[in-house]
Protein backbone atom coordinates (compact mmCIF):
# COMPACT_ATOMS: atom_id res chain seq x y z
CA UNK A 1 0.00 0.00 0.00
CA UNK A 2 0.95 3.50 -0.72
CA UNK A 3 0.52 6.58 1.16
CA UNK A 4 0.76 9.69 0.09
CA UNK A 5 3.51 11.77 2.02
CA UNK A 6 2.75 15.58 3.77
CA UNK A 7 4.02 18.17 1.66
CA UNK A 8 6.54 19.55 3.17
CA UNK A 9 6.14 23.05 3.92
CA UNK A 10 8.54 25.78 2.35
CA UNK A 11 10.62 27.60 5.20
CA UNK A 12 12.88 29.95 2.99
CA UNK A 13 15.48 29.86 -0.06
CA UNK A 14 19.14 30.46 0.17
CA UNK A 15 21.92 30.07 -2.51
CA UNK A 16 24.96 28.00 -1.34
CA UNK A 17 28.46 28.44 -2.53
CA UNK A 18 29.56 24.76 -4.56
CA UNK A 19 32.90 25.12 -6.43
CA UNK A 20 32.79 28.65 -6.45
CA UNK A 21 29.26 29.02 -8.32
CA UNK A 22 26.27 30.21 -5.82
CA UNK A 23 23.80 27.15 -5.97
CA UNK A 24 19.74 27.64 -5.04
CA UNK A 25 18.83 26.06 -1.62
CA UNK A 26 15.29 25.65 -1.11
CA UNK A 27 14.54 25.19 2.72
CA UNK A 28 11.95 23.52 3.55
CA UNK A 29 10.19 21.91 7.09
CA UNK A 30 8.46 18.92 7.35
CA UNK A 31 6.27 17.36 10.54
CA UNK A 32 7.29 13.58 9.55
CA UNK A 33 10.68 14.39 8.83
CA UNK A 34 12.99 12.85 11.54
CA UNK A 35 16.41 13.64 10.61
CA UNK A 36 18.24 16.28 8.56
CA UNK A 37 17.81 15.61 4.55
CA UNK A 38 19.65 16.75 1.69
CA UNK A 39 18.76 15.70 -1.59
CA UNK A 40 19.57 16.98 -5.37
CA UNK A 41 16.03 16.81 -7.81
CA UNK A 42 16.87 14.61 -10.48
CA UNK A 43 14.64 16.39 -12.99
CA UNK A 44 15.21 20.34 -11.62
CA UNK A 45 18.75 19.80 -10.64
CA UNK A 46 17.34 21.84 -7.19
CA UNK A 47 19.31 21.60 -4.13
CA UNK A 48 16.13 20.86 -1.15
CA UNK A 49 17.27 20.82 2.46
CA UNK A 50 14.48 19.19 4.69
CA UNK A 51 14.27 20.63 8.25
CA UNK A 52 12.75 18.34 11.53
CA UNK A 53 9.66 20.29 13.21
CA UNK A 54 11.94 21.45 15.55
CA UNK A 55 15.37 22.05 13.93
CA UNK A 56 16.89 25.57 13.81
CA UNK A 57 17.31 26.94 10.37
CA UNK A 58 20.68 27.89 11.07
CA UNK A 59 21.86 23.89 12.12
CA UNK A 60 20.18 22.72 8.67
CA UNK A 61 22.20 25.09 6.76
CA UNK A 62 25.69 24.44 8.55
CA UNK A 63 24.70 21.09 7.89
CA UNK A 64 24.78 21.96 3.95
CA UNK A 65 27.73 23.77 4.01
CA UNK A 66 29.48 20.69 5.45
CA UNK A 67 27.99 18.75 2.80
CA UNK A 68 29.66 20.74 -0.89
CA UNK A 69 31.81 18.23 -1.86
CA UNK A 70 28.52 15.51 -1.92
CA UNK A 71 26.49 17.98 -3.78
CA UNK A 72 29.39 19.34 -6.02
CA UNK A 73 29.27 15.87 -6.81
CA UNK A 74 25.90 14.98 -6.97
CA UNK A 75 25.33 17.98 -10.08
CA UNK A 76 28.34 16.52 -12.09
CA UNK A 77 26.38 13.27 -12.14
CA UNK A 78 22.72 14.98 -13.00
CA UNK A 79 22.21 13.95 -16.51
CA UNK A 80 21.93 17.14 -18.99
CA UNK A 81 18.73 18.61 -19.03
CA UNK A 82 16.41 17.61 -22.57
CA UNK A 83 13.85 19.79 -23.54
CA UNK A 84 11.20 18.77 -26.03
CA UNK A 85 11.95 20.74 -28.88
CA UNK A 86 12.59 20.72 -32.73
CA UNK A 87 15.79 18.29 -33.59
CA UNK A 88 15.79 16.86 -30.12
CA UNK A 89 16.03 13.35 -29.61
CA UNK A 90 13.86 11.39 -27.68
CA UNK A 91 13.36 7.57 -26.49
CA UNK A 92 10.61 5.66 -27.66
CA UNK A 93 10.55 1.92 -25.52
CA UNK A 94 14.26 2.83 -25.85
CA UNK A 95 14.53 3.26 -29.03
CA UNK A 96 15.89 7.16 -30.48
CA UNK A 97 13.42 9.25 -32.36
CA UNK A 98 13.98 12.80 -33.48
CA UNK A 99 10.94 15.58 -32.65
CA UNK A 100 10.35 16.75 -35.99
CA UNK A 101 7.77 20.13 -36.56
CA UNK A 102 5.94 20.60 -39.67
CA UNK A 103 3.28 22.75 -38.51
CA UNK A 104 1.65 23.39 -41.50
CA UNK A 105 0.44 19.19 -41.23
CA UNK A 106 -2.66 19.71 -39.24
CA UNK A 107 -2.28 16.06 -38.06
CA UNK A 108 -1.52 16.88 -34.40
CA UNK A 109 1.29 14.30 -33.33
CA UNK A 110 2.01 11.39 -34.45
CA UNK A 111 4.98 8.73 -34.89
CA UNK A 112 6.66 7.68 -37.77
CA UNK A 113 9.98 6.62 -40.14
CA UNK A 114 11.88 6.94 -36.37
CA UNK A 115 10.43 10.26 -35.96
CA UNK A 116 7.98 12.15 -33.54
CA UNK A 117 5.91 14.46 -36.05
CA UNK A 118 4.38 17.38 -34.28
CA UNK A 119 2.26 20.32 -36.44
CA UNK A 120 0.85 23.24 -35.45
CA UNK A 121 2.36 26.24 -33.56
CA UNK A 122 6.04 25.79 -32.07
CA UNK A 123 4.99 27.70 -28.85
CA UNK A 124 2.91 24.66 -28.62
CA UNK A 125 5.46 21.65 -29.45
CA UNK A 126 6.90 21.02 -25.91
CA UNK A 127 3.07 20.71 -24.52
CA UNK A 128 2.12 18.40 -27.63
CA UNK A 129 5.25 15.90 -27.21
CA UNK A 130 4.45 15.62 -23.53
CA UNK A 131 0.33 14.59 -24.09
CA UNK A 132 1.37 12.90 -26.80
CA UNK A 133 4.20 10.64 -24.45
CA UNK A 134 1.40 10.64 -21.55
CA UNK A 135 -1.06 8.86 -24.01
CA UNK A 136 1.00 6.39 -25.33
CA UNK A 137 2.37 5.42 -21.81
CA UNK A 138 -1.50 4.94 -20.88
CA UNK A 139 -2.19 2.70 -23.78
CA UNK A 140 1.32 0.57 -23.58
CA UNK A 141 0.90 0.14 -20.04
CA UNK A 142 -3.10 -0.60 -19.57
CA UNK A 143 -2.71 -3.27 -22.35
CA UNK A 144 -0.07 -5.00 -20.26
CA UNK A 145 -1.57 -4.66 -17.06
CA UNK A 146 -4.71 -6.03 -18.22
CA UNK A 147 -3.30 -9.06 -20.43
CA UNK A 148 -1.05 -9.66 -16.78
CA UNK A 149 -4.01 -9.32 -14.57
CA UNK A 150 -5.68 -11.53 -16.43
CA UNK A 151 -2.96 -14.40 -16.01
CA UNK A 152 -3.32 -13.60 -12.24
CA UNK A 153 -7.18 -13.46 -12.19
CA UNK A 154 -6.80 -10.34 -10.18
CA UNK A 155 -8.81 -7.93 -11.52
CA UNK A 156 -7.02 -3.81 -10.58
CA UNK A 157 -9.61 -1.23 -10.11
CA UNK A 158 -7.54 1.45 -12.81
CA UNK A 159 -4.53 2.72 -14.05
CA UNK A 160 -3.26 6.09 -12.74
CA UNK A 161 -0.29 8.01 -14.71
CA UNK A 162 1.66 10.41 -12.45
CA UNK A 163 4.95 12.13 -12.62
CA UNK A 164 6.61 10.99 -9.82
CA UNK A 165 10.04 11.25 -8.86
CA UNK A 166 10.80 8.24 -5.75
CA UNK A 167 9.36 5.28 -7.59
CA UNK A 168 8.29 4.26 -10.93
CA UNK A 169 4.89 2.41 -9.60
CA UNK A 170 3.08 1.63 -7.29
CA UNK A 171 -0.05 -0.69 -6.19
CA UNK A 172 -2.38 0.19 -3.70
CA UNK A 173 -4.34 -2.28 -1.18
CA UNK A 174 -7.57 -1.16 -3.48
CA UNK A 175 -6.27 -2.51 -6.31
CA UNK A 176 -5.59 0.95 -8.02
CA UNK A 177 -2.51 0.84 -10.35
CA UNK A 178 -0.30 4.10 -10.92
CA UNK A 179 3.43 4.42 -12.76
CA UNK A 180 5.02 7.20 -14.23
CA UNK A 181 4.57 8.01 -17.39
CA UNK A 182 7.80 8.43 -18.45
CA UNK A 183 8.02 4.60 -18.64
CA UNK A 184 7.28 5.07 -22.13
CA UNK A 185 10.49 6.48 -22.39
CA UNK A 186 12.53 3.29 -20.91
CA UNK A 187 13.19 0.36 -22.75
CA UNK A 188 10.48 -1.79 -23.69
CA UNK A 189 11.87 -4.91 -20.88
CA UNK A 190 12.00 -2.02 -18.47
CA UNK A 191 7.89 -0.89 -18.84
CA UNK A 192 6.94 -4.74 -18.87
CA UNK A 193 9.08 -5.41 -15.65
CA UNK A 194 7.49 -2.28 -13.95
CA UNK A 195 3.94 -3.15 -14.68
CA UNK A 196 4.61 -6.79 -14.00
CA UNK A 197 5.90 -5.98 -10.76
CA UNK A 198 2.97 -3.93 -9.60
CA UNK A 199 0.96 -6.43 -11.21
CA UNK A 200 2.50 -9.18 -8.55
CA UNK A 201 1.41 -6.78 -5.81
CA UNK A 202 -2.46 -7.25 -6.79
CA UNK A 203 -1.50 -10.99 -5.53
CA UNK A 204 1.02 -10.37 -2.97
CA UNK A 205 1.41 -7.21 -1.17
CA UNK A 206 4.84 -7.70 -0.03
CA UNK A 207 8.43 -8.77 -1.43
CA UNK A 208 8.37 -12.40 -0.04
CA UNK A 209 9.98 -15.29 -2.43
CA UNK A 210 6.17 -16.01 -3.36
CA UNK A 211 6.39 -12.36 -5.01
CA UNK A 212 9.52 -12.56 -6.58
CA UNK A 213 8.70 -16.08 -8.07
CA UNK A 214 5.34 -14.42 -9.49
CA UNK A 215 6.84 -11.26 -11.17
CA UNK A 216 9.24 -13.68 -12.69
CA UNK A 217 6.34 -15.39 -14.11
CA UNK A 218 4.91 -12.01 -15.60
CA UNK A 219 7.83 -10.70 -16.90
CA UNK A 220 10.65 -11.74 -19.46
CA UNK A 221 13.42 -10.18 -17.66
CA UNK A 222 13.76 -9.02 -13.92
CA UNK A 223 17.68 -8.73 -13.33
CA UNK A 224 18.59 -6.54 -16.29
CA UNK A 225 15.98 -3.79 -15.54
CA UNK A 226 16.19 -3.05 -12.45
CA UNK A 227 19.81 -2.42 -13.11
CA UNK A 228 19.25 0.16 -15.72
CA UNK A 229 16.89 1.67 -13.37
CA UNK A 230 18.88 1.78 -10.77
CA UNK A 231 22.03 2.99 -13.36
CA UNK A 232 19.59 5.13 -16.21
CA UNK A 233 16.55 5.49 -14.54
CA UNK A 234 17.15 9.13 -13.41
CA UNK A 235 18.00 10.31 -17.05
CA UNK A 236 14.41 9.92 -17.70
CA UNK A 237 13.16 12.67 -15.53
CA UNK A 238 15.51 15.16 -17.59
CA UNK A 239 13.18 15.07 -20.50
CA UNK A 240 10.98 17.67 -21.37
Amino acid sequence: MSVSPVRPHILCAHSLSVGGEDVALAVQRSRRARRLTLRVDQRSGELQLVLPQRVPLREGLDFAERKVDWIRDQLAALAPQRPFVDGAVVPYLGAPQIIRHVPGARRGVWREAGSIWVSGDGDYLPRRVTDFLKRAARDEITARARAKAATVERPFARVTLRDTRSRWGSCSASGELSFSWRLIMAPEAVLDYVVAHEVAHLVHMNHSRRFWTLVARLTAEVDGPERWLRDEGNGLLRYG
